[in-house]
């Protein structure tokens, strides 16, 4: 798409005075959502009549969670919520007080209920012996909650993350049983000057003893604090001495203690990006850090001094696990854009809100799109359920920008309710509004007959059609909201791929990763199966599942009659493989539950010494499952694996969204408006953060709606700093 300044629809484009704006929003995911939160807001200064048009029973796009037998929770994978999600949290925030849940009838009615801070942290080291040894870390409690009023969030400048990335290696090299303390603020100037101090000290003074180091931490704050561009070569001297301080007066310790190995690689990274971001000038660059986007960040870090054991580190592998940063899913090519990498690390560890992660209470359906879907239908948003798109239709001579359009939406519906009234998405579990993980199919037109065809509606690839159906301008909506996943795009705009350069661009580099997750549901609890630490997520575990996550905090809000003592999600990234028909997904199912069940055999032992017999056998019996009704066969060995839930997410709604080197600046934003009454949404935008997850979701739906209506007004999206 070309870029354009409009940033509101033209005159011609709009309805009459005395009718309503509609809105056509195509997808359910935090995107489409979002959109349709701001849009539809009581203070809106426009009202809106918003639709929202979902292939298959459910909202939630990659995010979407059902509930299977037992009440199970089934998850596309592990979600969990970073403290400095701002916006996503706010959004939740104001969808509880909204909802106004009774809580004597509903378990999770309120905001507090829903979300709890989660501290513990771990990454997987390999030792030399093959062994895998768990780091785990856990991080004080931050002041306020994530969510709080956009007006009291204060936001960093690159400078000032530079600041607190000091303060950070000043204290990791106390915790090393160093005497550096530097917990205030920067001290102020030496008599003769900072820059005098700092060429006093390079000269003449070695770093060879903690007194020194500690005048090095306080002249690095200082320089950082006033520094202009100019003076940047003293201050890289200055880092270079401080780095190879901290190594000469480590050395020999490090090689005895773990844990003061993985302080100094820490310690090795942080200084790499004090490095890199003074050589490179960021705090002085309009961009910040999108200005690094081109490389990746583990080679930025490299170039900038790393070690090459610090970049190979558990710590590094954990970002880019976090994100399933591995292009095609080939865990031998990590792939991640230096500047999203920087700038989520910085807000991850230096800006989260009462704790590093958040754990839902309930699935991400339940938490997130239940609640949101209540208070749109509240507000009289519209719910079109089992409506895939296929055809976006343009109108409008080409060349003209002013006047091209979306002139019609051409979908499949695949399904009708019966007596033609609206379909009710939501089951009550234990008391809570869900979704279930298959539609309920007495309310469809012959859903008996649909429910034995073994179909997925929720596949652009399943040929379920009943009619057709065409949208048109002016007569069925005004604007539309694309907020489909990058990897369905193709499947549905070959008339803008095919003419327009600039969102081809944007869809060709915005690659899209497979993913493979897996629950167990058991009757022992951790301690029993031998893990002896808390309840924790950890990640760069062993492939192909390197993200192990113990969610036993579920089980009650499951409907089990002999519940389990423990739940544990494991997800990774799936190496590429084809997925065009239901068969390719049916394939590539039985691939992730083949390679599920080798993992248990083979690795899960690194984690709990006990799941195994004394003759190395997975015990298969401590497996939970309800008796199954429909058979008198009672499973047994491996075959008690399949009661419980894995997962291939290949379809495109379900692909991860990558941020690769080089692609960022391909990103289209959503204020953009290149068509008449078009705009699109998703994490694969350029929302101000262009990275998977939900915070960059809820953002770019906040920026979807301000393109069409001005509201909510730029400056209290949270972090988007971009013009």
């Amino acid at each position: 798409m070309k870029r354009s300044s409009k940033t509101t629809p033209s005159a011609s484009s709009l309805p009459s005075p005395l009718a309503r704006t509609r809105v056509a929003i195509v997808g359910g995911g935090c995107a489409s959502l979002a959109a349709a939160f701001e849009l539809t807001r009581p203070n809106a200064p426009e009202q809106f009549e918003v639709t929202v048009y979902q292939m298959g029973h459910r909202l939630g796009g990659k995010g979407a969670s059902g509930r299977g037998s037992s009440g199970r929770i089934e998850e596309h994978g592990l979600h969990l919520w970073l403290g400095f999600y701002e916006n996503a949290f706010r959004l939740m925030r104001e969808a509880y007080a909204e909802a106004a849940r009774d809580p004597a009838t509903c378990p999770i009615a309120t905001f507090n209920d829903a979300f709890k801070p989660d501290p513990n942290v771990a990454v997987a080291e390999r030792l030399r012996g093959g062994d895998w040894l768990p780091w785990v870390a856990t991080f004080p409690p931050a002041p306020g909650l994530p969510g709080d009023p956009a007006e009291t969030v204060k936001l960093f400048s690159v400078r000032e993350y530079l600041i607190r990335a000091v303060r950070l290696v000043a204290s990791l090299i106390e915790s090393a049983g160093k005497s550096t303390h530097l917990d205030r603020e920067p001290a102020p100037a030496p008599p003769e000057g900072i820059w005098s101090a700092i060429d006093k000290l390079l000269r003449y003074g070695a770093l060879a003893t903690a007194t020194a180091l500690r005048e090095a931490f306080d002249l690095l704050l200082g320089a950082i604090s006033t520094f202009a561009p100019r003076s940047e070569n003293v201050v890289l001297k200055l880092i270079d001495a401080v780095s190879e301080a901290v190594k000469q007066q480590l050395q020999t310790l490090i090689e005895a203690d773990r844990e003061l190995y993985r302080v100094f690689g820490v310690v090795d990274l942080v200084l790499a990006i004090l490095r890199g971001c003074i050589r490179f000038g960021l705090a002085f660059d309009p961009r910040g850090f999108d200005a690094i986007n081109d490389v990746d960040w583990r080679d930025w870090l490299r170039d900038n001094g790393a070690t090459q054991s610090s970049v190979d580190s558990a710590f590094v592998r954990g970002i880019y696990d976090l994100v399933f940063a591995y292009e095609d899913g080939d865990t031998e090519r990590p792939r991640l854009a230096a500047g999203v990498a920087l700038r989520g690390a910085m807000r991850m560890f230096f800006t989260y809100k009462g704790a590093l992660f958040w754990k839902m209470q309930a699935g991400m359906g339940d938490i997130v799109f239940s609640p949101l879907y209540e208070v749109l239908k509240q507000r009289g948003v519209k719910f079109e359920f089992f409506h895939k798109l296929t055809h976006v239709g343009l109108g409008g001579a080409r060349g003209t920008p002013d006047d091209r359009h979306v002139a019609a939406l051409e979908f499949d519906v695949q399904a009708e309710i019966v007596g033609g009234g609206e379909y009710q998405p939501l089951v009550e579990v234990a008391g809570l509004p869900c979704w279930p993980s298959q539609p309920l199919w007495g309310q469809l037109k012959n859903g008996d007959a649909l429910q034995k065809q073994d179909i997925d509606l929720e596949s652009p690839f399943d040929p379920t059609v009943l009619r057709k159906k065409t949208l048109r301008v002016s007569q069925d909506f005004d604007f539309v909201i694309l907020g489909l996943s990058v990897g369905a795009l193709p499947l549905v705009c070959k008339e803008i791929l095919a003419e327009d350069t600039r969102f081809r661009r944007a869809i060709h580099s915005g690659k899209s990763v497979q993913t493979q997750a897996f629950q167990l549901w058991l009757r022992e609890d951790m301690a029993q199966l031998g893990w002896r630490g808390d309840q924790t997520n950890l990640s760069a575990f062993v492939e192909p599942f390197d993200t192990w996550a113990d969610m036993t905090h579920l089980i009650d809000a499951e409907d089990w009659v002999t519940p389990p003592k423990a739940i544990a999600y494991f997800c990774s990234v799936l190496p590429e493989r084809k997925a065009e028909s239901a068969g390719d997904a049916k394939a590539a199912h039985q691939v992730v539950r083949n390679s599920a069940v080798e993992f248990l055999r083979r690795d899960v032992v690194h984690l709990w010494p006990r799941f195994l017999t004394p003759s190395g056998e997975p015990r298969w019996n401590l497996l939970a499952a309800e008796p199954n009704k429909k058979s008198r066969k009672k499973s047994v060995g491996e075959e008690q694996f399949d009661t419980q839930f894995w997962t291939a997410n290949v379809r495109p709604s379900d692909r991860y969204a990558l941020s690769l080197p080089g692609t960022i600046a391909d990103r289209i934003s959503p204020l953009e408006r290149s068509y008449d009454n078009l705009t699109f949404a998703g994490d694969w935008t350029a929302s101000g953060l262009c990275s998977g997850c939900v915070e960059s979701a809820v953002m770019s739906g906040m920026l979807a709606s301000h393109a069409l209506s001005g509201f909510p007004a730029l400056h209290s999206i949270t972090g988007y700093d971009h013009p």
